[in-house]
């Protein structure tokens, strides 16, 4: 090696130059979409928050009805508030059963006697889908899992619903 100092010539000055601004543009340019794809891992999210479902514990009876209620929703800087639905009734044991009129086959939305051929069942229109009251799909129709039961709790007398959680298992 020798004790000379290396001079740097301008083809390898411009190249370094470049480079240096070339690495610095392309870091700006990542800086965005690596804030965008870690940015909602950080953010509190409001899941499992429980809506009012407008409706009082008195008011439930044995026979499901439909209850509607709506949630605020925020997706970046859109708020919106979808509408949510639910079959409401008290069981045998007088405990509050929330069921989810979403279909488990293609997402169709059921209703309760849709059908005069099936009384006392939860009826999907789309294929001919049946549930029991329980929400428990009937062997032989097209649904394979049973309807999704919302997540309850009851605060002076009135019913919130959270997120329904699926049954697939049972």
């Amino acid at each position: 090696m020798s004790k000379e100092k290396q001079q740097v010539s301008r083809r390898q000055f411009l190249n370094y130059s470049l480079m240096g601004v070339g690495g610095f543009m392309a870091a700006g340019l990542l800086v965005s979409p690596i804030r965008m794809a870690i940015d909602p891992v950080l953010k509190k999210t409001a899941a499992g928050d429980y809506a009012n479902a407008g409706i009082s514990v008195d008011d439930i009876t044995t026979e499901p009805q439909r209850v509607d209620w709506t949630i605020e929703q925020v997706d970046g800087w859109y708020q919106s508030k979808p509408s949510k639905t639910a079959w409401v009734y008290k069981d045998d044991n007088d405990e509050i059963v929330a069921l989810s009129p979403i279909c488990t086959h293609l997402g169709c939305v059921v209703s309760w006697e849709g059908n005069d051929q099936y009384p006392d069942q939860f009826f999907c229109p789309c294929h001919g889908g049946r549930y029991e009251k329980d929400g428990t799909n009937i062997p032989g129709t097209p649904p394979l899992a049973p309807l999704a039961v919302y997540e309850q709790k009851v605060e002076n007398g009135i019913l919130f619903l959270g997120n329904a959680i699926s049954r697939k298992g049972a």
